[in-house]
C-alpha cells in the first residue's frame, strides 16, 4: 500500500498553527509527514519561517507518524550539526525521522555573509557533509579539511537505526550523483516523462531505498478559488531550479513573479476543484514507480483540504 503523506510548509504557516494541521492530518488518516526547513519565504505574502529542527521534536513527540525534512548542510549549517540534530531525533524517536539533505538554496544560505557557490562546487560540498554526517552517525571522531572543514568531531547520542539520508533530486544529474550515496530518493512533481527519467538516473546508477513525491497541489471547492489561492501563495515557486536557488530574498521572489499567469501555475502546481482530477493524477505518480507521496497543499488554510482529500482523495488510492 503506498504512503500517503502530509507536507508541512513552514514559509507559509506560524509552527504553533503547523502543529495543530499535522495532527489534524494524522488523525484524517495521512500516513506520514515531512516538512522544509527555510529561514526565508518564498514571497512576503507567505509570511512565516518557523525552526525545522525545534518544530519537529515537538511534531514526533505529539503524533505518532513518521517525519522528513529537506535540509542544507555545508554553509547555514555545519553538517556536524546537523548530524548532532538529526541523531537526537533518531534516538528519542527510532525509524520515525529521515532527512534530505541537499545543496541548499541562496535565499536560506545568503544569512552567513559567505558567498553563493556555483551548483559544482555546492554538490561537492554536500558530499563531503553527507560523508561527515554518515561517519558521526557511526560513532567515530571525525576530521576532515575540505570545503568544509571538521576538527576532531563526535557525537555521543548514536542513533540505531540510522536516520535515512534521501537524497533531494529535481534534475536527471542529480538523482544519476546522488544514487552513490543515499538511502532513498525525493523529487517534486513535474511532467511524467521528466519524473520517468529523474527515477531511471537513480535506479539505473544503482541507488536504493524509496522513492518519493512532493507533490504542490491547489484545491478548493472552485475553480477560480483554486487558481486564486494558488497564485496568491505559490506562484514565486513556478521558476527553473537554477532561478529559485540562486534568488536571495522573499522580495526577490515577488519581483519575478509580479506576472507570472495561471498558465505558468499551472505547470507547478497540480491546480483543481475536482477531487477527482487530483486522484488521477497522484494516481498517475504511483504508477511511474513512486512509493510514497507528500502532498503540499499550497494554501495556508489547511483544514479544508485535509477533510476534503481524507474523504474523497486516500481511500480511492488504497
Amino acid at each position: 500500500m503506498p504512503v500517503i503523506g502530509f507536507h508541512a510548509s513552514h514559509e507559509q504557516i506560524s509552527p504553533a498553527k503547523l502543529l495543530q494541521d499535522v495532527k489534524l492530518a494524522e488523525e484524517a488518516g495521512f500516513d506520514a509527514a515531512m516538512c522544509s526547513d527555510h529561514i526565508e519565504p518564498w514571497s512576503a505574502r507567505q509570511g512565516h519561517s518557523g525552526f525545522a529542527w525545534s518544530w519537529l521534536g515537538a511534531a514526533l513527540a505529539t503524533t505518532k507518524l513518521r517525519f522528513g525534512v529537506v535540509t542544507a548542510p555545508g554553509q547555514r549549517y555545519h553538517p556536524a550539526i546537523i548530524a548532532h540534530a538529526s541523531a537526537t531525533l533518531a534516538v528519542m524517536f527510532p525509524g520515525r525521522f529521515w532527512m534530505a539533505p541537499g545543496s541548499g538554496e541562496n535565499s536560506n544560505e545568503h544569512i552567513t555573509g559567505d558567498a553563493w557557490p556555483s551548483k559544482d562546487v555546492r554538490q561537492q560540498r554536500l558530499e563531503e557533509s553527507v560523508e561527515v554526517i554518515r561517519r558521526l552517525h557511526d560513532g567515530e571522531e571525525v576530521t576532515l579539511r575540505g570545503l568544509v572543514t571538521v576538527e576532531h568531531a563526535r557525537i555521543w547520542e548514536v542513533p540505531e537505526p540510522k536516520p535515512e539520508l534521501i537524497a533531494p533530486a529535481i534534475s536527471v544529474e542529480t538523482a544519476r550523483r546522488a544514487a552513490h550515496w543515499a538511502d532513498g530518493l525525493i523529487t517534486v512533481n513535474q511532467a511524467p516523462e521528466q519524473l520517468r527519467k529523474v527515477l531511471a538516473a537513480y535506479r539505473d546508477n544503482g541507488g536504493r531505498g524509496k522513492a518519493a513525491l512532493q507533490v504542490h497541489l491547489s484545491w478548493a471547492p472552485s475553480e477560480e478559488a483554486a487558481v486564486e489561492i494558488g497564485l496568491d501563495q505559490w506562484r514565486s515557486n513556478t521558476f527553473a531550479p537554477h532561478v529559485a536557488a540562486d534568488l536571495a530574498t522573499a522580495a526577490h521572489f515577488d519581483a519575478v513573479s509580479e506576472h507570472v499567469g495561471e498558465d505558468q501555475l499551472r505547470s507547478a502546481v497540480n491546480v483543481s476543484a475536482s477531487t477527482g482530477q487530483h486522484v488521477e493524477w497522484l494516481q498517475q505518480y504511483l504508477d511511474l514507480g513512486f512509493d510514497e507521496l507528500y502532498l503540499h497543499f499550497v494554501g495556508q488554510e489547511q483544514r479544508p483540504f485535509i477533510n476534503a482529500f481524507a474523504g474523497e482523495v486516500l481511500p480511492k488510492l488504497r
